[in-house]
């Protein structure tokens, strides 16, 4: 299973923690570790500033079926490529934010991701990526499935 992140959330505890919290990028990677490893699942980290790279690790997580949680960050509201590779999935695809984008600025409620993700979580902090591995822990295949999250 892919934690895939998109730009600025390797700043994570430094960047807006009013916004985005308090929490480290580190503290990212071994909670979703942790808790992956809880639920029996392998859980592999990944973050990148670079458009092209998150689309090659969703190419990646097609061709391997694997299950992802991806937060795009600002990839979101604009990437059609990533939505395209996200498009892409053989396996459950849910979308997370660690701040709530209908709350925000008005550029950041369109989300191009969304509509092709079998969830989305936002909202809540760290707890949003805890709550994305236990839902797709609890499915068992369903990738060509939607569901509300």
């Amino acid at each position: 299973m892919l934690v895939l992140n998109g730009p600025n959330l390797g700043r994570l505890g430094c960047r807006e923690p009013g916004i985005y919290g308090t929490t480290s990028y580190a503290g990212l990677v071994e909670a979703c570790r942790t808790l992956g490893g809880e639920l029996g699942l392998d859980v592999e980290v990944r973050q990148t500033d670079d458009e092209a790279e998150l689309v090659h690790w969703l190419h990646e997580s097609a061709d391997f079926a694997l299950p992802v949680v991806l937060n795009p960050a600002a990839f979101t509201h604009y990437s059609y490529a990533v939505r395209d590779a996200a498009a892409q999935r053989t396996a459950p695809l849910i979308e997370v934010h660690l701040s709530h984008p209908q709350a925000r600025e008005d550029f950041r409620h369109l989300s191009v991701t969304a509509p092709v993700a079998s969830g989305t979580i936002a909202g809540l902090g760290i707890e949003s990526y805890r709550l994305a591995l236990r839902a797709l822990a609890g499915q068992n295949g369903g990738a060509g499935e939607s569901r509300a999250v």
